[in-house]
């Protein structure tokens, strides 16, 4: 793969000509990065580009910059297959970042990322067959075009400008009054909680991950949770690990089969979940009583009202939001918000939450591909009236590829998976001579049910409810379904028929 050097994008060659490309991925997060080795390595020949409009890579990683900020899935599985992981089932945000510039140097992928390079709209040509872009560059503030024949959209799924922020009454007064209220998207670098008292309101993985982090200096911190999430204390390092080193055993070894045994205990777990809920629902909760005090109302705190794993569970490393709450550095009330008062948070029930800083740790926006305003030969393209191709590409839009992880496995997983299919089109598309492929619905499919983006007997997160309206739809039947498990995916995908009819080529 030939990978352009790092110079402006849309900076123009001595004919005046602009920039032109054979791949543009846009995001160096763990998608992007992932695209690019298997660019570098599957197509010598092929010039390609990463656009990341952060000051740096790794997409969540370094957005994410709130006390604790770690994996909630473990490395040997978010970690690519091809590079072993050698730390920490449980990872910082710095030690992942480590983790990605390391791949970037083995793979020489620096020159081809080009920093503070925002698309901002993408049009496809059909008799061009290419797409043209318009980059806003964050170094100077001019909006450069380039151009390119595929495009791959790894920008993740988070809205990391506009996080989920609910309305409460009352916060004007409780600014006023000194109170702060942080964000974990856009958390301030100043902001000392030293000696404070804390409240964070959410439930989820970042409330999870924060309220142990700040619980080590803070005076008191206080969880708020509308309602409960499951969370499960695991291990930061895998007794087999420290085991398979100690032998002396190869780090690809150790990572293959760590990386084996934590994708066959999580298909198990899955497995039970949507088969035996009500014995998940019981294995979880035993889980979690001996690490809370005696007689702590578990059922109240921790047992929520869902099928386990029909939303995220919270994985805590060591069981460490447990810990400082035996320890009284931190509590849990499950309760809703009345109003914010002078002095922290008035619950519906009456309790005075007194708070020097509020955390609102109330999740995410997502972003249908990156909410780039998308336009087929003139014709603007309304993604949420589109449908998936396997959840890899969308039906009507030529050339373009996009990577969404999995809910329950590590995103990861899916990001080899899916980096594998793509490249096996673009040689399919080489060995064809094509010059444009895209999704298209077949005769069979005429009379077949389309579905919202996501099954909510299946997942039904907040930020997943909140954005269907925007997303893509989904049919009744293959390939034009996606969210399927790791377990599925790793036999269908690599076998996925690219001559099914489902694909036009031109």
């Amino acid at each position: 793969m030939t990978i352009t050097e790092n110079a402006p994008a849309g900076a123009a060659s001595e004919s005046g000509a602009v920039e032109h490309v054979d791949v543009v991925v846009i995001g160096a997060g763990v998608s992007g990065i992932d695209a690019g080795h298997h660019l570098r390595e599957r197509f010598p020949d092929k010039s390609f580009v990463i656009l990341e409009k952060m000051p740096g890579r790794g997409g969540t990683w370094w957005t994410h910059r709130f006390p604790g900020a770690r994996s909630d899935s473990d490395l040997f599985t978010y970690g690519y297959a091809h590079k072993p992981w050698r730390g920490p089932s449980i990872a910082t945000s710095e030690e992942i970042t480590n983790y990605l510039d390391e791949v970037i140097e083995e793979d020489d992928l620096k020159a081809a990322i080009r920093y503070r390079h925002e698309v901002t709209a993408a049009s496809w040509s059909s008799s061009e067959h290419r797409w043209t872009l318009d980059v806003l560059r964050g170094d100077t503030g001019e909006t450069v075009q380039m151009t390119c024949d595929f495009l791959w959209m790894c920008q993740g799924y988070y809205n990391h400008q506009d996080p989920y922020r609910p309305e409460w009454p009352g916060t004007e007064r409780y600014i006023a009054n000194g109170g702060v209220i942080a964000h974990p998207q856009t958390w301030p670098e100043d902001l000392d909680w030293e000696g404070k008292r804390v409240v964070v309101i959410g439930s989820g993985a970042t409330a999870a991950t924060v309220v142990p982090a700040m619980a080590e200096k803070a005076a008191h911190v206080t969880m708020l949770q509308r309602t409960p999430t499951f969370v499960a204390a695991v291990p930061k390092t895998h007794e087999l690990a420290v085991q398979l080193r100690a032998l002396d055993i190869p780090e690809d070894w150790t990572h293959e089969i760590l990386r084996r045994a934590y994708i066959e205990q999580f298909n198990e777990l899955t497995r039970m979940c949507l088969e035996t809920p009500d014995e998940a629902r019981e294995f979880l909760l035993g889980e979690m009583r001996p690490l809370l005090p005696e007689g702590y109302d578990v059922e109240k705190h921790f047992n929520p009202s869902y099928r386990p794993w029909q939303q995220r569970i919270a994985v805590v490393p060591d069981g460490d939001i447990f810990t400082a709450i035996s320890e009284g550095r931190a509590s849990v009330v499950t309760d809703t918000i009345d109003t914010f008062t002078e002095t922290g948070i008035r619950t519906s029930s009456g309790e005075e939450l007194e708070a020097d800083i509020v955390v609102s740790a109330t999740g995410f926006n997502l972003s249908a591909l990156g909410d780039i305003p998308f336009t087929v030969d003139g014709e603007p393209v309304d993604v949420s009236q589109q449908i998936t191709w396997r959840g890899i590409m969308i039906s009507g839009i030529p050339n373009m590829a996009y990577v969404f992880g999995y809910f329950r496995h590590s995103w990861t997983l899916r990001a080899d998976l899916v980096s594998d299919l793509v490249c096996r089109l673009l040689a399919h598309m080489e060995a064809k001579g094509a010059t444009t492929v895209t999704p298209t619905l077949r005769p069979e499919d005429a009379d077949m049910e389309i579905r919202p983006w996501s099954d909510p007997e299946n997942f039904n997160s907040g930020y997943v409810m909140r954005s269907q309206h925007k997303m893509f739809k989904q049919g009744d039947r293959a390939p034009w379904t996606h969210m399927h498990e790791y377990a599925e995916e790793r036999h269908t995908l690599p076998a996925a028929d690219l001559d099914d009819g489902s694909l036009q080529y031109r």
